[in-house]
């Protein structure tokens, strides 16, 4: 695969990664809020499952970002590219654990409703189990990992030049600052759905931003030209 597909390719999984997780969220939205979620979560059954199947697209672009910027970040370092990738496979398979909550969550809503008027408290307390894996994983993958990986592959396009210098610093910035806020939301300093929210804007306005230069301009091929020479 040549540089300027793979570049193509890139920035497409960027932006239906970032789409499908806005979109899976707000579909889980009668599951995940409210107090009548188990009632909710079996009435809604089929968004429930779509809200699944729109974070299942997004971990399938996060593992295809990764396998495709492999080749030509080893092309610098290979010990950060395997890093890279390990990492976002990783927040793959958090993001995996987070899906099968909310399939678990969407199975008890609708045993209880089918049981007619059982006991509630034994379900809530399952609901809230369920509930709490997918806000951890929630903080874990998209936060946590998040900000190592887009650390890794930002140093690289630093060190290179791949892509604009301006756009890595951004991916550089943003990546401390997600990182940063995940840290602050496992220790419990701040809440995770709050003003500190903001700290994640940056590495989403980093990944828009790369990908649509990715889709427009690819990389830079100067600056492959030159990596390779050095080999």
């Amino acid at each position: 695969m040549n540089t300027k597909k793979s570049a193509k390719i890139v920035g497409v999984l960027f932006i239906l990664a970032a789409v499908t997780a806005v979109i899976g969220l707000l579909l889980y939205d009668p599951i995940l809020n409210g107090p009548d979620y188990l009632i909710k979560g079996a009435e809604y059954a089929n968004q429930v499952t779509l809200g699944a199947l729109m974070e299942l697209i997004l971990v399938v672009s996060a593992v295809g970002t990764a396998t495709t910027m492999f080749p030509i970040l080893r092309k610098y370092n290979e010990t950060i590219a395997l890093w890279h990738m390990c990492f976002r496979f990783l927040e793959a398979i958090i993001i995996t654990i987070g899906v099968i909550s909310m399939l678990s969550l969407l199975t008890l809503s609708q045993e209880y409703a089918a049981a007619g008027a059982p006991d509630i408290a034994s379900f809530q307390t399952s609901g809230i189990v369920l509930k709490a894996i997918h806000a951890w994983t929630f903080m874990l993958g998209p936060l946590f990992m998040l900000g190592i990986n887009t650390m890794m592959y930002s140093y690289i396009f630093y060190k290179t030049e791949l892509v604009p210098r301006f756009i890595a610093i951004l991916g550089m910035t943003g990546a401390a600052l997600v990182f940063i806020y995940g840290l602050l939301v496992l220790f419990g300093v701040i809440e995770q759905i709050s003003v500190w929210s903001i700290l994640s804007l940056p590495v989403a306005a980093n990944e828009m931003i790369l990908a649509v230069w990715l889709i427009v301009k690819g990389f830079n091929e100067t600056a492959l030209a030159s990596i390779s020479a050095k080999k």
